[in-house]
């Protein structure tokens, strides 16, 4: 029995979870970790909610609420979405844990007794618009080694190198879009050119890790640099020191801490980080690679006596027409709103065969639904439900199997094939090939099936039917359980189906018998209006925002239109909306809105509107949608 850790990147607490980051981190930890639960290991799969930072405190501001209650919601959410997909965590936790801060600051204390952490003066951007220090991500300029226009104060998102937000080319704060001040200021460094022959030495094994991932690895080793690690923030973690009030721990030494921090909630934690048999894995986006192969590993190389990373099979970017999925510039297919119209395993099966594990993989509505129809419905569905059914309408139960053929024998064959190519593919951190392994399985089945024609072997040789279905119900046993990691609702239905429960690995390679119970199909073919597809994909575009109405004057050429001046925070919209005939002007002014903001400005009977504002209409009446009062104006909606 081995034991496996698996640490799951955080998600940031500013948004709802976009396909992204089921794709990239979240979906192929749990396939992973479902496997080697099926194998008998022992496994502790840990993550939780990033929640410090800037960015946080300021979409709580926007939206009238402290960030701890902003927070709350997201993480609520997330841990909601999570639930549904399957995505199996022996501990979801958050940042804002008491334990978690604990940790942190042992951490923190603990490097700086040994050294590894020293105060430094430096060079920080300040906006003077904002009033506030900028995080690196709250800063975008041109990259100083690509060119890249929209590069972060941290890290180039075309190019992958990291920076520090005063290198950038023309800097501005991403909040307003002013140029933003340098200014001195002291903090605190890991002194990470101090590890440079202890990675190294690390590294000497780590071939076998992703080409990508090890390469880029080897070249931060090469032009190791000390990075500061506290920041002048309101909301994160506290320097354990006094006269350090104004300033908290970053995010980056706060969120990676958070996989021991977790591990530390189980009296069993030291079984996981101490045992040097213990493998450790972290699933992770490519931007936060240097992170968890060079900042985490010198933090517990410094820290002492802890288990550092055994491999860190980082995924690329799921794409959406070529551009990232991003919370911070709302462009993404949000989990919440996939999972009010679909099934959670369709989309598994899907991001599974189209992982991006070595490249950008776009994100298509079309292809989705292809795959989903004409492979998941159509190959393994379709071979499972017509063998279920064939055999409960002629034998009851599952048939005993007499003298097998040798195409029998090449079934029993190629079962066996089909679960040492999985195990594999799926220890190797290749899940798209995993995946395909099963579906040629049932591939495999449909074809054995065929050319067994047991509707007409029932007629003239019922035995030999029999061993031809109980042929079949071996593969359909050992589908239930080669799709379980991949699709655990599925593969769980399909086991109570064929009268088993709580299968292991091994136990998919025996012989089957047994009752079947309430046979169902288990996918089902998505039909959707092409208008509907526009829609789902094109939601993450739009730009939802509240208002408030200063001022309403009745349009002089439209008897049922009036014109608003609408209060943006930061701007003055005007906006020509149809409410005449249901609400008096004086019943508008001071009433929250919320306003479309990135459409094309139009003209409506010669009057420009520069958005819509949302309202509900039952065909009788029109009223308004309207957010709580204590909504700041400009507010984003999400």
């Amino acid at each position: 029995m081995e034991k496996i850790f698996i640490a799951v990147a955080w998600p940031y607490a500013n948004g709802s979870l976009h396909l992204g980051h089921i794709a990239g981190s979240l979906l192929p930890p749990d396939i992973f970790a479902r496997y080697h639960r099926m194998k008998g290991n022992m496994v502790l799969m840990v993550s939780g909610s990033d929640e410090h930072g800037t960015p946080i405190t300021l979409e709580a501001e926007k939206q009238g609420k402290t960030p701890k209650e902003f927070v709350d919601y997201y993480h609520n959410e997330h841990v909601e979405c999570l639930k549904k997909l399957g995505i199996s965590f022996d501990l979801f936790s958050r940042t804002t844990n008491k334990n978690h801060e604990k940790v942190v600051q042992d951490m923190f204390l603990t490097l700086l007794k040994k050294g590894y952490i020293y105060k430094k003066k430096g060079v920080a951007l300040y906006c003077d618009k904002c009033k506030r220090w900028l995080p690196d991500r709250y800063v975008e300029g041109k990259c100083p080694h690509c060119n890249f226009e929209n590069a972060r104060g941290d890290q180039c998102e075309k190019c992958g190198k990291t920076l520090n937000a005063d290198e950038l080319i023309s800097p501005r704060c991403k909040n307003c879009n002013t140029e933003p001040e340098k200014r001195e200021t002291e903090q605190f460094f890991l002194k990470l050119s101090s590890f440079k022959k202890q990675l190294t030495d690390y590294m000497k094994d780590k071939k076998f890790w992703k080409e990508n991932v090890y390469r880029f690895t080897m070249n931060w080793i090469k032009n190791l640099e000390d990075r500061p690690i506290t920041r002048n923030l309101e909301w994160g973690v506290k320097i354990p020191l006094e006269g350090y009030d104004d300033k908290r721990i970053y995010v980056w030494f706060d969120a990676v801490t958070g996989y021991l921090s977790t591990s530390k909630e189980f009296s069993f934690w030291e079984d996981f980080w101490k045992d040097k048999n213990t493998k450790h894995y972290y699933f992770i986006g490519k931007d936060n690679i240097p992170f968890h192969t060079i900042i985490w590993p010198s933090m517990l190389l410094g820290y002492g006596g802890l288990n550092l990373p055994y491999n860190v099979p980082a995924n690329e970017f799921l794409t959406l027409k070529g551009e990232g999925f991003s919370k911070s510039r709302k462009r993404g297919i949000w989990v919440p709103e996939y999972l009010k119209e679909f099934e959670p395993d369709p989309l598994r099966y899907y991001l599974s065969v189209n992982m991006p594990e070595n490249r950008d993989v776009d994100f298509s509505w079309d292809d989705f639904i292809m795959k989903n129809n004409n492979v998941l419905v159509a190959t393994l569905g379709n071979f499972i439900h017509r063998v279920l059914t064939f055999t409960k309408k002629n034998f009851e139960k599952i048939p005993e199997g007499y003298e097998p053929d040798d195409l029998d024998k090449d079934v029993l064959k190629k079962i066996g094939e089909s679960f040492s190519k999985t195990e594999k593919y799926i220890e190797k951190c290749e899940f798209k090939n995993a995946m395909k392994t099963v579906m040629e399985l049932a591939q495999f089945g449909n074809r054995y099936i065929d050319e067994k024609a047991p509707w007409k072997s029932i007629k003239e040789d019922k035995k030999g039917c029999g061993t031809t279905m109980h042929v079949c119900m071996r593969i359909v046993k050992a589908l239930s359980v080669l799709m379980y990691p991949f699709l655990p609702f599925s593969g769980k239905k399909l086991q109570s189906m064929i009268g088993y429960k709580n299968l292991g690995w091994d136990d998919g390679k025996t012989d089957v018998k047994g009752e079947l119970n309430n046979i169902a199909p288990l996918f089902k073919k998505i039909e959707m209006e092409e208008e509907k597809m526009l829609n789902i994909e094109d939601f993450a575009k739009i730009e939802l925002r509240v208002g408030e109405i200063k001022n309403v004057e009745e349009h002089p050429d439209a008897e049922k239109l009036y014109i608003l001046k609408v209060d943006m925070g930061d701007e003055e919209r005007q906006l020509v909306a149809g409410l005449k005939k249901d609400y008096k002007k004086e019943e508008l002014v001071g009433k929250k809105i919320v306003v479309v903001t990135n459409l094309k400005p139009a003209k409506l009977r010669g009057i420009m509107s520069d958005g819509m504002l949302l309202a509900a209409d039952d065909g009788k009446t029109v009223a308004i949608l309207s957010p709580d009062k204590n909504v700041k104006n400009g507010a984003r909606i999400r």
